[in-house]
């Protein structure tokens, strides 16, 4: 019980700094990529509602409308790159207070810290993937009008 109330060494708090680097600059990506993704679902919101504005009478722009389940698509595939890409911003948040932690109570983290940090590049990799779709379809003719 003696060995949870004294402080770790300054040996120990400097390796889990500098193992800190890695996660820090994957928070860093993860914060810029949900930052693109939150812009991108933003303009297709405001494109729905502007293509949602023209009226059914309107010959010259109604055809625009049959876009909107494309948009709808696309949009919910921004949707499941952001929750993935924040669910990889967790992971690398709690892989930090793990290191900290077992820095503080003098334990190995290692392998704990190596399944989270896996676990976390896997979520980005997959938000990556997603983003890449929505890439695909993302520019059509339509897009073009208003």
């Amino acid at each position: 019980m003696d060995r949870l109330f004294r402080t770790p060494d300054a040996i120990a708090l400097a390796q889990v700094i500098s193992e800190a680097t890695a996660p820090a600059f994957m928070l860093g990506a993860v914060a810029a990529f949900v930052s693109i993704l939150v812009g991108r679902m933003n303009a297709i919101v405001d494109r729905i509602r502007h293509l949602n504005d023209i009226d059914d009478d309107d010959r010259s722009r109604g055809h625009l409308k049959s876009d909107i389940p494309r948009l709808r698509g696309r949009l919910s595939l921004l949707s499941s790159a952001t929750r993935l890409a924040l669910a990889s911003g967790v992971c690398t948040s709690l892989l930090l207070c793990v290191g900290f932690a077992s820095a503080f109570l003098r334990l190995q983290h290692v392998y704990g810290a190596g399944v989270l940090f896996f676990v976390s590049v896997a979520l980005m990799s997959v938000a990556l993937f997603r983003f890449g779709q929505e890439v695909g379809i993302g520019i059509s003719e339509a897009d073009h009008y208003l």
